[in-house]
């Protein structure tokens, strides 16, 4: 080995350790971070210079692409460690994003207890409370004690993830209650766990249940965790606040990709074909429901030569009607996202929306029209085009609020491509009001 490349290899040697010490007192969010800016051959080595529980944390806090990137570039047994020290659910959320090969490869070398839960885990939709579940909790007999409680506790707390709740169960796993450690510590000496729970009103989750369905119950009930549980109500797991704020930044990053017709799985680091695939069929769509709005004022090519300001004046009205329909829409979007859906309260909603695109588009209306006034001194003119405003402003406001309703009904997801729909039906209506309007009052 040359001089030089000796003392390369040195100057690696004392970077990596470096590294290694530095994150080793970092919080695994801001490790990952760290990890995530570094090209993948040096994330490899920082890796390895970690203790595996470090690892195992600081994988978990890596966005999807980057830690499933990095887990397929390590050992196939290095990757099975880490693996096994990560919580249940996060280890099936990596897995889910991994080739089969892979998958395979990496549950084979987990120790057969854990490759049994991760495959069990494995089987649930991931976008159901069962996929987001996690298997490490504080179990409880219900015919123990409060002495004995704390005993148990102790024993098992330091191997468990979720330490707020500790979930009381019968002899045949059945799940009977839940209790605070907290009311475990302050209960009387010998006081019966069952005691506790007499009164409880216990909320629980099936595990096919929608996992934004349980951000909505926790958010309610602002619980810390919520116990999922079987058709048979045997306890299976448990969902944690923190996961909750993971799916609603991932619900509201699918919404707001949804509106305008890309993937709601979408990333900058997904793949140009892939996204090809996503956004082409409703970019075709927009094509189609754009040649409608063609044809309207196609249909008008006499009214606009008989008056060119009319060109000009009629996008107007459609980007008016678009705008007030796009406010409407992310309200209403909004809403059904952070509330569980209720038929009857929506379409009140609905007509909320009517109402104050009613009063918005008659105020822009008035101040439009005294403006087209003064500048071209036609009342009609002006006049046509304030209540174009108004009429097209009441059908953007009604539309928005409506199509992710309407979508919901059907059963599809309320953002999937409002947007488009929305431009169409503004663009179309507000074209054919605008121009029918001045084809009779001004020709």
């Amino acid at each position: 080995m040359s001089i030089k490349e000796e003392m390369d290899t040195h100057q690696d040697d004392d970077f990596d350790g470096l590294a290694a010490v530095e994150m080793e007192v970092q919080h695994p969010a801001d490790a990952a971070e760290t990890i995530e800016g570094l090209d993948i051959a040096d994330q490899v080595k920082f890796i390895k210079q970690l203790p595996i529980k470090d690892a195992a944390a600081s994988i978990a806090e890596m966005d999807d692409l980057d830690q499933q990137a990095l887990i397929a570039n390590l050992n196939r047994g290095l990757g099975a460690r880490i693996l096994g020290q990560m919580a249940p659910d996060d280890a099936t959320d990596l897995l889910e994003g991994l080739d089969d090969e892979l998958r395979k490869a990496l549950l084979s070398r987990v120790p057969a207890e854990d490759r049994a839960e991760l495959k069990t885990l494995l089987t649930f939709d991931p976008d159901t409370a069962g996929g987001v579940m996690n298997t490490e909790v504080v179990i409880l007999d219900q015919d123990l004690n409060a002495d004995q409680a704390i005993a148990k506790i102790r024993e098992e707390v330091e191997d468990k993830e979720i330490s707020y709740y500790a979930y009381l169960t019968d002899d045949k796993d059945h799940l009977v209650g839940v209790v605070s450690l907290r009311d475990v510590l302050l209960a009387k000496r010998g006081a019966p766990l069952k005691e506790l729970i007499k009164t409880q009103s216990l909320i629980s989750v099936g595990y096919n249940i929608d996992k934004e369905e349980v951000a909505h119950l926790i958010a309610h009930y602002n619980l810390l965790a919520l116990p999922v549980v079987d058709f048979g109500n045997r306890l299976l797991g448990v969902i944690t606040v923190d996961d909750v704020i993971d799916i609603i930044h991932e619900e509201a990053s699918e919404d707001m990709q949804t509106m305008v017709g890309a993937g709601a799985d979408e990333t900058t680091d997904s793949t140009v074909v892939f996204s090809v695939k996503k956004r082409l069929p409703w970019l075709i769509i927009n094509v189609i429901n754009s040649a409608l709005a063609a044809y309207v004022v196609h249909l008008y090519d006499a009214t606009i030569a008989a008056m060119a300001i009319l060109a000009a004046l009629m996008h107007v009205v459609s980007n008016q009607a678009g705008n007030t329909g796009q406010q409407a829409l992310a309200v209403m979007i909004r809403q059904l996202a952070m509330e569980k859906f209720d038929r009857r309260k929506a379409w009140v909603a609905v007509l909320r929306e009517l109402r104050i695109g009613m009063i918005n588009g008659l105020l822009i209306a008035l101040m439009v029209l005294a403006a087209i006034f003064m500048f071209t001194g036609d009342f009609k003119l002006a006049a046509c085009m304030g209540i174009a405003l108004i009429f097209d402003m009441i059908i953007g406001a009604f539309s928005g609020a409506a199509i992710p309703l309407v979508l919901k009904e059907i059963g599809r997801d309320p953002a999937q491509a409002s947007s488009i729909f929305l431009t169409t039906i503004t663009d179309a209506i507000g074209f054919w009001s605008f121009l029918g309007l001045a084809g009779w009052m001004l020709l």
